[in-house]
């Protein structure tokens, strides 16, 4: 993983602990890997570097966010410019589109629950 990558994993690496949402990195979807998606959300996130602004580089993100987009996908790109200048502005997109912008956390239960249940409440 790029510095890039893993800076935005480590911030979604939490969203299961605090939104109850699963992210999977390096994620096959048809003949592509994208770099993190949430399946049931059908959100991809994927981080750019140099190679994805050259003429070929462009037409190939194109042609893959056009598929990804006919199988249902939103594709959002971050390119590590962004990550590094505007980091909290990238998460605030993810959580826009996933509709928790006013970032309101889930808090855990007792483990137990009182319902026995467990887990988040």
């Amino acid at each position: 993983m790029t510095e890039g990558e893993r800076k935005l994993w480590a911030e979604l690496s939490q969203f299961r602990r605090w939104y109850g949402i699963h992210i999977r990195k390096q994620a096959p979807i048809g003949y592509y890997v994208v770099d993190f998606v949430i399946h049931e959300h059908r959100l991809v996130m994927e981080v750019d570097g140099e190679h994805h602004f050259t003429p070929e580089g462009q037409r190939r993100d194109r042609e893959r966010d056009e598929w990804l987009a006919g199988e249902g996908y939103t594709v959002l790109r971050f390119n590590t410019g962004e990550l590094s200048d505007n980091f909290s502005g990238c998460i605030e997109e993810i959580l826009g589109v996933l509709g928790l912008m006013d970032g309101r956390r889930r808090t855990p239960t007792p483990n137990p629950s009182p319902q026995g249940g467990g887990g988040l409440g």
